[in-house]
């Protein structure tokens, strides 16, 4: 009999194990659902994201380490652009799991740097510190790789109502694309201020757009002379931009 209970109990330890490894998934907010919030120091001092941003578009940018090589060339690419993105109408605020010394310290370095050509800038937006990872886990951005303790390169973009509108995440070995980031804002941005607009592969800021359906006049205007509505097939119907 007890060798039949130790036999189940070696039986049952994998199977513990396994839980414990899944008790790690995370929960990636939905598209469309509110934001999470949270408090935090930061080297602006205390935020409240979103509520503290107000009707601005927010850019939550998580980062896995300070003074780590990819992530410094990304803070200082999002420094050199804060301006296009402030007058796009969105508010930008970086988030990582090392203390408020390393960001200081981190911030005041990169402040000096010359990157790309380019003179030393200033970084206006708030590095957030997660020490407790407590923002992060929010955001399903804790990376569960042996690195355990930091976060993966995560992008949330999040709409005047305080709602995800898009996000994504890359692995911590590749930087970040910040023209992308940007052309997701303003593709986003399109679509808010008129839903049915929906953005084709490809699309640039400029081009045409796709339009979800036509209306009784807008089908009566397709490809006449000088109409700036068209289509491709009767599932593909665009709208000229100029």
């Amino acid at each position: 009999m007890k060798k039949l209970m130790l036999l189940t109990v070696v039986l049952a330890l994998p199977l513990f194990g396994a839980v414990s490894q899944k008790s790690d998934i995370q929960n990636v907010p939905f598209i469309g659902s509110e934001a999470p919030s949270f408090v935090g120091m930061s080297t602006s001092g205390e935020i409240a994201f979103p509520e503290d941003f107000g009707n601005n578009w927010k850019i939550l940018f998580a980062h896995p380490k300070d003074h780590t090589p990819v992530c410094s060339s990304e803070i200082l690419e999002l420094a050199h652009q804060e301006e296009e993105f402030t007058k796009l109408g969105a508010s930008l605020v970086v988030v990582s799991t090392d203390l408020m010394d390393s960001h200081h310290n981190w911030k005041m370095a990169l402040e000096e740097v010359r990157f790309n050509g380019r003179e030393p800038v200033k970084i206006n937006f708030p590095i957030v510190e997660d020490n407790s990872m407590k923002i992060i886990k929010s955001y399903g951005m804790l990376d569960i790789s042996p690195n355990i303790g930091q976060s993966v390169r995560g992008v949330f973009f999040v709409d005047p109502q305080n709602r995800i509108r898009a996000f994504y995440f890359y692995p911590n070995e590749v930087g970040r694309n910040i023209e992308e980031m940007k052309r997701t804002l303003i593709a986003l941005q399109t679509n808010y201020q008129d839903h049915r607009v929906v953005l084709p592969v490809n699309w640039q800021p400029g081009d045409d757009v796709m339009l979800q359906y036509l209306d009784k006049d807008q089908l009566a205007e397709v490809d006449l002379p000088g109409s700036k509505y068209y289509r491709k097939a009767w599932f593909m119907n665009y709208m000229r931009a100029k």
